[in-house]
């Protein structure tokens, strides 16, 4: 096997330290070839689709990849801006104001390079880059706050499989969740709390979580629990009263059970319920993308509305608020303890 590397390196250069912020991905363009690339690598994960790979070949290849891109292109058009992708902007601004928070306490000793999971700019290419510049100590941080298999282990199935063809590997040290973590829950406490303030209140606040198979859970997958952590975290921090408050699970796919409740299916119900006005937060999407500006704001709006709701409103992800990179930035700097 050939291993990766550099000619002529420096050993006795500074031992710089890195730090990847990582998540999901996006397609390049919203045109069904994107779409078809992005779908067959995020879909091949067999973290993301535990079906044995000879089945999954052929459900994939035969049927997902024909039907589904041209309508997942008509989806991400409608959220697309001119910059890009939600996703990506949010994120590489998430990058950027990490990077200045911790260069201004550490210099340039400390780098930070923003990765996808799926997509570009991959994870190969950012760590490649790190060692071009030097790094010798790497963080990770994946933006999942709530740590599943399929999301943060399968973020570091990647890194570690770009370590296995690397000659030079760094010191790792890799932040696998955050669900409770203070700065984190106050700071989306305080982002509730700005937005109300301006807009009022409703009936119910939803904390909207991506959904995954209840087999996982089953399974001894932790995600279920760490975001009822995280949501009984938030609300107490809000000072709300149980009745003002739940949780939801969104984005399933096919045909099996996922976690409930489903949001969509509580969208439907909740008006009959005498709920009129509701206002969502989704906890752990740490920026808008596709499954909040489209599958929230749109999709279920409508749910909602066409049910006989008076009221509802999306309050979007911290993105690159100020509140949220603090809170990042000192998650990283908790984890720098020693290298410092």
């Amino acid at each position: 096997m050939a291993y990766k590397g550099q000619e002529n390196l420096e050993h006795l250069n500074p031992r710089k330290i890195g730090v990847l912020i990582t998540n999901l991905g996006t397609p390049d363009a919203p045109e069904t070839g994107a779409l078809r690339r992005y779908l067959r690598e995020f879909l091949s994960d067999p973290r993301v689709v535990e079906i044995p790979r000879f089945i999954w070949f052929f459900i994939l290849n035969l049927v997902i990849l024909v039907i589904r891109p041209r309508k997942s292109a008509e989806a991400y058009k409608s959220v697309w801006t001119q910059e890009g992708s939600p996703l990506l902007v949010y994120s590489l601004a998430q990058g950027e104001g990490i990077r200045q928070r911790l260069q201004s306490k550490y210099g340039d000793d400390v780098g930070v390079r923003v990765a996808m999971r799926y997509g570009n700019p991959s994870i190969a290419s950012q760590l490649q880059a790190f060692e071009n510049e030097g790094i010798r100590k790497l963080i990770v941080l994946p933006l999942y706050p709530q740590y599943s298999g399929s999301t943060n282990g399968s973020t570091f199935d990647a890194v570690a499989q770009d370590f296995m063809a690397r000659r030079l590997l760094p010191d790792l040290r890799f932040i696998s969740h955050y669900p409770d973590y203070p700065p984190y829950i106050q700071a989306m406490a305080d982002h509730i709390r700005a937005y109300r303030e301006k807009n009022g209140s409703a009936d119910k606040l939803i904390f909207s979580f991506h959904g995954v198979p209840k087999r996982f859970l089953l399974k001894g997958d932790p995600y279920f629990h760490e975001c009822h952590q995280t949501s009984q975290l938030l609300a107490e921090a809000l000072g709300l009263s149980d009745g003002q408050w739940m949780i939801t699970f969104q984005s399933r796919f096919g045909a099996e059970e996922w976690l409930q409740p489903y949001t969509d299916v509580t969208m439907k119900s909740l008006p009959g319920e005498g709920v009129k006005s509701v206002q969502v937060f989704c906890p752990g999407f740490s920026a808008d993308c596709l499954e909040t500006v489209e599958e929230i704001d749109e999709e279920n709006r409508g749910y909602f509305e066409q049910a006989g709701g008076e009221s509802f409103a999306y309050i979007s992800a911290m993105n690159a608020e100020p509140v949220h990179l603090d809170a990042l930035a000192r998650l990283i700097e908790d984890n720098l303890q020693g290298w410092r």
